[in-house]
């Protein structure tokens, strides 16, 4: 061959683009923030370790809203865009043609296929903004798949989008479901693995330490554990729900353990197999969202034997997945890997308290009935419907029949919450856009609020204290960073690995993915893409 040709095709073969890796794996813990992983971190030797140990990892990636929760942290992740953007503020919010608390994905339209007719997350009806999914179905003309998977339909939906598919666990029926949105039938493949009735096989099995009790921190019964669904607040923990035969007070007590990523773990490999993902040209997507994470955490708290455990038994539940994921793409090196967290969590309150912070346990419904009563003074009627994380809403069917100055009460309300002892800060709607630095958090809440769906004052309880309806266990949704800082680690196909420390945010997390798949970027996203950890190939 002439030296004139062999040097041609050595040159085009160094200028051709690589090929973006055929299966992208995005794992979500929900619940996980960097502390809780880096506690744990020296009893991780499987799956979660592998990805630190090989991949990229940004400890400290934080979301810029006031109120994190699972659908809007997934919501986040999904289309590279804050609340604002996405208008999905929320787990929950008021409907305000009703004045009642409906999930933030309900939509009477697209029902449950093949379930009883219940108000629930069903259809990314409500998100405004494009997702991955949708980015990468419409960039491969539909030949790549995105197919997501939870417990927690609000995860699922969030990242399946709008082209996506999406599939989350319904503790009623004891099987995967999926709505009319998605799909006029249930697929086969998913029917096949329903009959299988892996989630009630565990029902005579009990949630057993895995590690010796001397590798446990702490004590195993702590004040002001729940013992919610039977599971009682030591090891072990029964799995029966207090029932004699399988139902859906033994699978919401599943829902809160690790076996429950066991069974995720399984329908995400059924799905790998019966729609062939990694195995094609067009690159796919696979998300995993382990919700039974942010359960145990809500019941248990982050110093718990239970979470200790459960982020163990992560850890295998990881391992195997990725061995799953692996063998799809036909190696590690047609395969990318990211894993990070919704949110993280505060501690027990009253676990805080003892240890000497100003912490307490703040229940809406007390805001919510001493603002009503400082309200109807003032203005001779009860105003307030409803108390929601960093939301409260106001009934302005009252104030327009009434004829009532909207504005005065909304500053009145802003003004009564801002005096309270738990109140960091709180504003009426209406000042949210004011050239003013709202006691700091300014920035925080703007980034959160969506006017047709946030409500109208927003106020952020002080640090260490925790709003919850239940007078055990603990919560989330504050902008502090127990809440807010998450772990992020990519591997595979076009990362560099390390340790990478400078403050990052989960809305760059779309642009990067986007950019490893070599395509554009979701439409309304506004993070960048971390190019610092991705590898000089073309």
């Amino acid at each position: 061959m002439a030296p004139a040709l062999l040097t041609f095709l050595a040159l085009s073969l160094a200028a051709a683009p690589s090929r973006p890796p055929r299966l992208t794996l995005f794992i979500t813990v929900d619940a996980l923030g960097t502390d809780l992983l880096l506690r744990s971190r020296p009893h991780l030797h499987k799956g979660i370790a592998s990805l630190l140990n090989q991949g990229a990892f940004f400890p400290n990636a934080r979301y810029q809203q006031a109120e994190n929760v699972t659908a809007a942290g997934h919501a986040t992740l999904s289309t590279g865009a804050s609340p604002w953007r996405h208008g999905i503020v929320g787990n929950r919010i008021i409907n305000r043609a009703t004045n009642r608390l409906e999930p933030v994905f309900a939509d009477a339209s697209h029902p449950v296929l093949d379930a009883p007719l219940t108000v629930e997350d069903v259809s990314p009806d409500r998100l405004m903004a494009e997702t991955l999914s949708d980015r990468l179905r419409l960039f491969t003309q539909q030949r790549g798949k995105a197919v997501a998977i939870a417990s927690k339909a609000r995860a699922a939906i969030a990242q399946g989008g709008r082209l996506g598919q999406a599939f989350w666990f319904n503790e009623t029926m004891g099987r995967f479901v999926t709505g009319t949105y998605y799909a006029k039938f249930v697929p086969s493949w998913v029917q096949a693995f329903n009959e299988r009735k892996l989630p009630d096989s565990y029902f005579s099995k009990d949630w057993t330490l895995l590690l010796p009790k001397s590798e446990y921190l702490g004590e195993d019964d702590r004040p002001f554990e729940s013992n919610a669904f039977g599971l009682g607040r030591t090891f072990p923990h029964p799995l029966t729900g207090m029932r004699t035969a399988p139902g859906l007070e033994s699978r919401e007590a599943l829902n809160v353990t690790p076996m429950m990523n066991e069974v995720l773990v399984e329908f995400a490999k059924a799905a790998l197999d019966a729609e062939q993902l990694g195995r094609r040209d067009a690159p796919d997507l696979l998300w995993v969202s382990f919700s039974p994470v942010d359960r145990t955490y809500h019941l248990f708290g982050p110093y718990s034997w239970e979470m200790q455990d459960m982020l163990v038994r992560l850890d295998q539940s990881i391992a195997e997945l990725l061995q799953a994921a692996e063998r799809a793409a036909g190696g590690r090196s047609n395969l990318l890997v990211v894993l990070t967290a919704d949110h993280g969590g505060a501690a027990i309150p009253e676990e805080w308290a003892a240890a000497g912070l100003q912490a307490t346990r703040v229940h809406p419904n007390s805001l919510r009935d001493g603002l009503n009563k400082e309200l109807k003074a003032r203005f001779g009627v009860e105003l307030v419907v409803g108390v929601e994380e960093t939301d409260l809403y106001l009934n302005t069917k009252v104030i327009n029949d009434r004829h009532l100055d909207g504005l005065a009460i909304r500053r009145a309300a802003a003004q009564w919450l801002s005096g309270q002892p738990s109140v960091a800060y709180a504003v009426a709607k209406d000042d949210l856009a004011a050239p003013l630095e709202l006691g700091g958090y300014g920035q925080a809440l703007r980034m959160g609020y969506y006017p047709e769906r946030s409500g109208d004052v927003l106020f952020i309880l002080k640090a260490f204290n925790v709003m919850t309806d239940e007078d055990t266990g603990t919560s989330h949704a504050q902008p502090y960073s127990y809440d807010n800082q998450v772990p992020l680690v990519f591997m595979g196909k076009g990362v560099k690995p390390g340790l990478y420390r400078e403050e990052v945010h989960p809305v760059d997390v779309a642009p990067t993915l986007a950019s490893l798949l070599q395509m554009g970027f979701p439409a309304q996203a506004e993070g960048k893409p971390l190019t610092q950890m991705m590898t000089t190939d073309r």
